[in-house]
């Protein structure tokens, strides 16, 4: 047996045969005919790599969810960074280097450059660099092939792309040994929400495929053939924390009651219609956010009332009786479809969406409302309006929601009740709850965007990763004020963020006044459990 030290990256225990895999070395470059041959495979390739970005964004959300999935948002940012971009395209358009080659030159320049500061972050993102650079080189050699595994492995490799991390068959990877992949990578993001046990910093060498190994992901240990006690000892920890995972969610299935005797809902994030009984099934007292954009993302054409009427029932019937909140269209910004116009201005951000888009385009918000509106005759939904700033927004969209009801009670088409909320997500809704309290029915806080908004920090920028903090000071004022307004309204109040799951902060938002919390579907047991530890 050989003990091997490393550096702790994802808890839990893996017991297998060990696989070690080697990306492989890029082909000839098939490089020549001049400058302007090179910079046209150049443009092909950066527009091939941003839709492999675009494809695994939405593959990620899907499984795993938004911080997952802004990962390759952020590498596609990368891709389109004015002055990677010049470094990139500059010695191709002189002849001074072929098309390939000076995208690596590129990443490897930005990448040497970040791996010089000080800021441990900052320098994490230099293998985001140089991922991205990677991925444009490889679109010039024709593309990669897929890593496949023979079977349920202990995968070792010197490092994974976040993408390459991603299309892992689940099925086949029991652990994860890397060798320089730094600890705080986005691939260990991932590796987390995959609940892959992982560590990193080990020297590894060809030779050991096929061989049994086991894996300690929480304190960094990988052996080679192990003992039986060794053996022994870490099945006896992977069943301790299986057992804890099995009770939480066992648990899951009943209300989450502090200590005190207060009842808070732990609800589920959803992209997708299917995804509400992967919610049911995790123990969700509900649906706090339906985002109901993923839906028109990766298509060509917007989806019908018919479509979005289907998807909605779909979602409310899956829940069995539970309320499932639905988010009107937040298209804009960083989502964008093919079929909606570019938007001009240098910053999307504070451009046209949400609310203001679809206030703005009746053909996109009135199909979708008549379908929400048809589908709560089949289920318990609230609908609720994203990126609000005013009163007046409110009272546009509600009389909006309310003639759609009364044509369909024309048409004889049966219409359910519903709830009606808003999004707080800007300082502006924040610091107006107080009035926007007297229009709805509920608030559900938007942590990021809220976040970002409050702090000007733009949460995919990893120069700004440490002021975008949600833990700040004037985030927890708005968060504090939305709650208390809400309270003397006596409407409920709802965190749908990433500081939802955050929980160390559980308590903190419990004290604050919030009565719903909603998380990713696998993070609704632990969230409960929380909970109940609370007085």
């Amino acid at each position: 047996m050989e003990k091997i030290g490393g550096v702790p990256v994802c808890p839990g225990v893996a017991l297998g045969e060990l696989y070690v895999w080697e990306r492989a070395p890029a082909p000839p470059a098939a490089e020549g005919g001049g400058p302007a041959r090179e910079l046209e495979r150049l443009l092909r390739a950066r527009d091939r790599a941003e839709e492999i970005l675009e494809e695994q964004y939405r593959l990620a959300l899907s499984r795993l969810g938004q911080d997952e999935a802004d990962i390759f948002r952020l590498h596609r940012m990368m891709l389109e960074d004015p002055d990677f971009w010049a470094a990139a395209r500059g010695p191709v358009e002189s002849g001074q280097a072929g098309a390939r080659a000076a995208a690596l030159a590129a990443g490897e320049t930005f990448a040497r450059q970040l791996r010089a500061l000080e800021d441990p972050y900052l320098r994490a993102r230099a293998d985001d660099v140089a991922e991205a650079a990677r991925l444009l080189a490889a679109q010039l050699d024709g593309g990669e092939a897929p890593l496949t595994l023979p079977g349920p492995v202990i995968l070792a490799a010197d490092a994974l792309d976040p993408g390459e991390l991603l299309t892992l068959d689940r099925d086949k990877v029991l652990g994860l040994a890397l060798g320089r992949a730094a600890p705080s990578g986005h691939w260990a993001i991932l590796a987390r929400a995959m609940g892959l046990p992982a560590v990193t910093g080990v020297e590894i060498a060809p030779t050991w495929s096929g061989r049994q190994a086991g894996l300690d992901g929480e304190t960094g240990e990988l052996w080679l053939e192990p003992d039986g006690e060794t053996r022994g000892r870490l099945q006896a920890r992977g069943l301790a924390r299986a057992e804890t995972a099995a009770a939480q969610a066992l648990a899951a299935r009943a209300p989450a009651v502090t200590r005190s005797g207060k009842q808070i809902e732990v609800c589920a994030n959803i992209g997708k219609p299917e995804e509400a009984a992967q919610a049911l099934a995790q123990g969700a007292d509900g649906v706090g956010l339906f985002r109901t954009e993923f839906l028109c993302l990766g298509r060509a054409d917007c989806p019908g009332e018919e479509e979005q009427f289907l998807a909605c029932r779909w979602a409310a019937q899956a829940m069995e009786g539970r309320r499932v909140t639905i988010r009107t269209l937040d298209l804009g910004g960083d989502k964008r479809t093919p079929w909606l116009p570019p938007e001009e201005g240098e910053n999307p951000a504070l451009g046209l969406r949400g609310v203001r888009l679809t206030l703005a385009r009746p053909d996109l918000f009135v199909p979708q409302l008549r379908a929400i509106l048809r589908a709560a005759a089949f289920g318990k939904l609230a609908v609720m309006f994203p990126m609000v700033t005013s009163p007046e927004e409110v009272d546009r969209a509600r009389a909006l929601l309310d003639q759609c009801r009364a044509r369909l009670e024309a048409e004889g088409v049966p219409a359910g009740p519903l709830e009606v909320g808003v999004m707080v997500e800007t300082p502006a809704a924040a610091l107006l709850a107080h009035k926007l309290a007297r229009r709805v029915d509920f608030f559900s806080i938007g942590t990021n965007d809220l976040t970002q908004y409050t702090l000007a920090a733009d949460r995919q920028s990893p120069a700004l990763a440490g002021l975008w903090d949600q833990r700040n000071p004037a985030v927890w004022e708005l968060i504090a004020r939305t709650a208390q307004a809400g309270k003397a309204a006596g409407i409920r109040v709802a965190v749908c963020g990433q500081l939802a799951a955050d929980r160390e902060m559980t308590g903190r938002l419990l004290e604050a006044g919030v009565d719903e919390l909603s998380v990713p579907p696998a993070d609704v047991p632990a969230v409960k459990a929380r909970v109940r530890e609370l007085d």
